[in-house]
């Protein structure tokens, strides 16, 4: 039974001394309750209380993240960046707060475009999904990123399902630079100790741990320390351009929806099917000032090769048209959902579309 007194105390607190409290309440009586059962068989009892401190520290997190949302006078939402990769989209809430300089080094990367036509170079099965590091150019081959000096270790958020963290060389808990990964499954029980712990700077949104899961059961090919484990998406592995691409973008909002349009940055965030099926691309368009109306221009280095699927956009070279089933808009924070979007080439040496026409719901 939870004490009167200790119950009080917590009412008193708010945000994360809440939280924090309240960890150290329960890990100290889950343990207080396990006593006269550890004397009895101390090598049973320690493997418990090993899992018992590890949920304990999942459960701080879990109700840490749950304050962060609700608790509005406590916290402020972090940093939103939507991971486009070749198989499906998903998005990350970065923790500004409690991993600074981390969630900076990760942000300075996505601003220059660094992730853009990056590979997942490193896939183990129920582990983690990792990339950030190179890119492919045909006929060269790998090339990596450039990377900024190595940043400062700020391990504090476990390892679990779903969480973002920085990787980095053995031996060196301040080695990190631009590769990261998202885990699969609950790696806590070793990077949170292992090189002085893996910095989680971020978690994923929404269904978004699907999209990662479906990244994880692909199969993967072992082309040496540049593709050590990359998956491809395709029946058999011809060359790399069969790999899964990421392109990176912050967003003001998180939306699950395929196609998105925010007013505040000018991006659209699409995936096309272009002439039925000759190739299918994930890319960011981005408006550019014009008298005649919205027009947007496509970024060709946010361009990715992309799995089909239902409700993507499509491109018919034979009348030059865009057109979007379903476009959900973000203007100025008021959101809304345009069907049948159509956009015309506008200049096709600029490779700009303008908006022509659109039906509203």
């Amino acid at each position: 039974m939870i004490n009167l007194l200790n119950y009080n105390i917590l009412r008193k607190l708010d945000g994360y001394s809440y939280v924090s409290t309240l960890y150290l309440f329960i890990h100290s009586q889950v343990i207080n309750l396990l006593e006269p059962a550890y004397l009895l068989n101390s090598k049973t009892m320690n493997t418990k209380i090993i899992q018992i401190r590890a949920f304990c520290r999942q459960f701080y997190w879990t109700v840490f993240l749950i304050f962060s949302c609700v608790l509005g006078g406590n916290a402020t939402a972090g940093t939103i960046v939507r991971i486009a990769t070749s198989v499906g989209d998903y998005s990350i809430e970065l923790f500004d707060q409690e991993a600074p300089i981390t969630v900076n080094n990760f942000l300075n990367y996505v601003r220059n475009g660094d992730y853009n036509r990056t590979y997942l170079h490193r896939v183990v099965d129920d582990f983690v999904v990792q990339g950030g590091g190179y890119r492919f150019e045909l006929f060269v081959g790998p090339i990596d990123v450039a990377s900024n000096e190595p940043i400062k270790n700020e391990f504090g958020a476990s390892n679990i399902a779903g969480t973002v963290a920085m990787a980095k060389f053995d031996g060196n808990p301040d080695s990190a630079t631009s590769q990261w990964f998202v885990n699969v499954a609950d790696n806590s029980g070793n990077l949170d100790t292992n090189n002085g712990g893996f910095t989680v700077f971020g978690t994923v949104l929404g269904d978004g741990l699907q999209v990662l899961k479906a990244i994880d059961g692909l199969p993967f090919v072992n082309l040496g320390d540049k593709a050590p484990s990359a998956s491809f998406r395709t029946e058999n592995y011809e060359n790399p351009l069969d790999f899964v691409y990421i392109n990176t973008v912050i967003t003001e909002r998180f939306s699950s929806a395929p196609h998105v349009f925010e007013s505040a940055t000018g991006i659209l965030i699409t995936s096309v099917n272009v002439d039925s099926g000759l190739e299918a691309v994930s890319l960011q368009l981005k408006s550019v000032p014009a008298a005649e109306g919205l027009v947007l221009q496509v970024d060709l280095a946010s361009s990715i090769p992309r799995n089909l699927f239902e409700g993507i956009a499509t491109f018919s070279s034979i009348d030059n048209k865009l057109r979007i089933p379903s476009l959900e808009v973000n203007l100025d924070g008021s959101v809304s959902v345009l069907k049948d979007v159509v956009f015309s080439l506008h200049n096709a040496a600029k490779s700009q579309f303008i908006l022509e026409t659109y039906v509203t719901q």
